[in-house]
């Protein structure tokens, strides 16, 4: 398999910036929608429920007239979607493996706002997790793994530590450049390049007027609370929409640093770039990790890009489609019987 050491982009493509603005661009979204349709996988659009009267929405492909190997759940990050590159590009690397995959959208992400009142936020874990059970429980037959990018790896390794607990049965998880530390990064986006942090400010305030015209009653919010920067309208929904009370507190509630992973069941994969520009690499040096899961930091990438080339080639993708293929085999080896 494909390590960290083996990706060494061209020295054209080497700037963090380069490679996480290439990697969600117009086109890489192309280069997504052509390999998957390249595939010849039926889409299928299903609503999951999620618990307490939350549903979620994703989107399930598989190639007819094949029994798939197994069943990958993939999480993207936050204001993407099951149709970002990354997801896409993903999919079409494990349904060539003979997978199945189910590309979930977070509440208010893609096309599903209209699904739910209340608004998302990184600590709705719950309904993630009774998706995912739902997810595995649909297509019992067929072993299940989880891969996500960024947020959606952070959500990944929560489903994997909660996984024993719901009886969700996943054989590997695989997360790429997820969000560990989440206070950490609001101060890397702050005092960094300003285009991240104009990028997911407008993606957000784009997703709230989305919010209030479908539910004015609910979402009554004004302009003025629109235009807030990203700390304080942070603050702003901590307060007003969950539990946590202060943004300490939110942020603590997500949090995957330090030994928080160490009591993880699942095997797991993390691909992590040293130069990403919005999530800090020393914390995953700090990280308390089990011996069924292993780190692996690349000298290059960006966040979520990894590039191999101009073409738009991805080495992120690649990588998460071997480490979850060898975990299939593995768990077939082991249980013929639910092969």
């Amino acid at each position: 398999m494909s390590n960290a050491c083996d990706y060494a982009p061209p020295r054209s493509l080497r700037s963090p910036h380069l490679q996480s603005v290439l990697g969600s661009s117009a086109l890489r979204r192309r280069r997504g929608r052509q390999a998957l349709a390249a595939t010849g996988a039926i889409t299928t659009p299903q609503i999951i429920d999620a618990g307490e009267g939350v549903r979620l929405q994703g989107l399930h492909s598989a190639i007819p007239g094949h029994t798939a190997r197994g069943l990958a759940l993939l999480l993207h990050g936050w204001e993407g979607s099951a149709d970002s590159s990354y997801m896409q590009l993903t999919a079409a690397r494990l349904l060539a493996r003979g997978f199945e995959t189910f590309r979930l959208n977070f509440r208010d992400h893609g096309d599903t706002h209209h699904l739910n009142e209340g608004l998302f936020h990184s600590n709705r874990i719950d309904e993630v997790v009774y998706a995912a059970a739902e997810v595995a429980r649909r297509y019992a037959t067929r072993p299940m793994v989880v891969a996500g990018y960024s947020l959606g790896g952070n959500f990944a390794l929560r489903v994997a530590l909660r996984a024993p607990a719901a009886g969700i049965p996943i054989a590997h998880v695989a997360a790429v450049c997820p969000v560990l530390d989440p206070a950490r990064t609001m101060d890397a986006m702050e005092h960094g390049l300003f285009l991240y942090m104009w990028y997911f400010e407008k993606k957000w305030r784009d997703s709230l007027v989305r919010k209030r015209r479908l539910f004015p009653q609910q979402h009554d919010f004004d302009d003025r609370v629109l235009g807030l920067r990203m700390r304080p309208l942070t603050q702003w929904m901590v307060e007003r929409h969950t539990q946590f009370g202060s943004l300490d507190n939110y942020f603590d509630g997500y949090s995957i640093a330090g030994d928080r992973l160490a009591s993880l069941h699942v095997p797991a994969s993390i691909l992590m770039a040293e130069d990403d520009p919005v999530i800090p690499v020393d914390a995953f040096r700090a990280l308390h990790l089990p011996s069924n899961a292993r780190l692996e930091i690349a000298a290059h990438g960006g966040h979520c890009g990894f590039l191999e080339n101009w073409r738009g080639d991805g080495f992120a993708e690649r990588w998460v489609a071997e480490r979850l293929d060898s975990a299939i085999d593995a768990t077939v080896a082991t249980s013929p019987a639910i092969a």
